[in-house]
């Protein structure tokens, strides 16, 4: 059974607390304001949504200052939308305008924040992008010198890991619809179709349960195992002796799962069966290893020494897991040398994966919430044995 439907937005209460714990962070680092200038961290601090985001037209930028109410400087076609946001100080241009972006007017924003320190954060490092014109960039930074810009995006990814509850809920309630989809899906394909012809009808099932989107649908087969799981879906037909893999981040109310599920087609070999249940029981150790105190990197030992026994040949993804939220792949990753102490809060993806014959991979993901004591799965666990298409 799915669970009660969350419900959408946040209150405001969880912006303030959202925001006081980025001005918590700005005052331990000597930091005047943070300028935000990307999708999900806009949203983060706003609750500022919307598709038109796909469009790389425009910039967007919001100021959080050390104290104070945040300020959106942005397009005047999201006025409205931000209006209906908690963000109380909007300022906006008419755009497109290539000769003045919003620069004059975001360096006049920045200009009336208080400034003690000389330094204004942007996610200018690990796991970030700019979204914004590098020449506007270097525009703006020569206007507002000699004030300094700075990398926080360490720090912030450090802030977003820890999800509040209502985020919690919307996560685990997209990893339940698919889920239900994923369990769905033997009973309507059959061999001879097509990656692109089952993906399909896997995305028209998680949509009819409730998701709102399914953005990263990906598929990857092959005779016994599979070479690649970020190409497709294709055009390739699943014949007797293939393994099909498909993985899904779908989203509600802006939150992803991200998992995968493996399907066999006519037979199922000796060896593809023992990497699948290799990867079964390196999974279940990632998920028991995945408790406070613990680090990312124990994860990642306690399952590949688990794979290795199981006669792994390597692993070509190079990491097994990462965090998991807003977006389809969030800070930090479960791999050797991250050290990432998991807390209490944290939603995680278990993803061992290991080539265990020459062009031949498997991959098993599950997403997972870290509690005060252990891991509790959002998924519904994988079969115990690979699905096998008959039919």
């Amino acid at each position: 059974m799915l669970s009660s439907i969350p419900q959408r937005g946040f209150s405001k209460l969880e912006f303030e607390i959202r925001t006081q714990k980025a001005q918590k962070m700005m005052f331990k680092e000597n930091i005047d304001a943070i300028l935000l200038t990307t999708e999900p961290n806009v949203r983060y601090f706003s609750g500022f949504m919307t598709q038109f985001w796909q469009s790389p037209t425009r910039p967007w930028f919001l100021i959080v200052p050390r104290e104070g109410e945040l300020i959106a400087v942005i397009p005047e076609i999201g006025r409205a939308g931000m209006e209906s946001t908690w963000v109380n100080e909007i300022r906006s241009w008419a755009s497109p305008c290539p000769k003045d972006d919003g620069i004059t007017l975001l360096e006049k924003a920045l200009s009336e924040v208080p400034m003690r320190f000389g330094r204004i954060g942007m996610t200018l490092g690990q796991e970030s992008q700019l979204r914004m014109p590098v020449n506007n960039f270097k525009l703006l930074a020569e206007k507002i010198s000699p004030t300094e810009i700075v990398d926080i995006a360490i720090n912030l990814h450090k802030l977003k890991k820890i999800k509040s509850e209502a985020e919690i809920q919307k996560i685990e309630h997209i990893c339940l619809i698919t889920s239900a989809a994923f369990e769905k899906l033997p009973s309507h394909i059959s061999i001879g179709e097509t990656q692109r012809q089952i993906c399909t009808k896997l995305r028209q099932d998680i949509l009819e349960l409730g998701a709102d989107n399914s953005p990263y649908l990906i598929a990857g087969s092959g005779s016994g195992g599979y070479d690649n799981i970020i190409m497709g879906p294709t055009e390739s037909v699943l014949g007797v002796g293939h393994i099909l893999i498909i993985d899904t981040g779908s989203t509600f109310d802006g939150y992803f799962c991200d998992f995968d599920r493996n399907f066999a087609f006519g037979q199922l070999a000796y060896e593809t069966r023992k990497a699948y249940d290799t990867l079964f029981s390196a999974t279940d150790i990632g998920i028991e290893k995945a408790r406070p105190g613990n680090t990312t990197s124990d994860v990642w030992h306690a399952m590949w020494s688990i794979m290795e026994k199981g006669g792994a040949l390597g692993n070509s993804i190079g990491r097994m897991g990462h965090g998991l939220g807003m977006e389809l792949t969030e800070w930090p990753s479960i791999m050797p040398g991250d050290d990432t102490i998991l807390e209490p809060g944290m939603v995680l993806t278990i993803e061992p994966g290991m080539s265990f014959a020459p062009g031949k991979e498997m991959v098993h993901e599950e997403n997972i919430l870290i509690t005060e004591d252990k891991a509790r799965i959002l998924t519904r666990r994988a079969p115990f044995e690979m699905p096998l298409i008959i039919d």
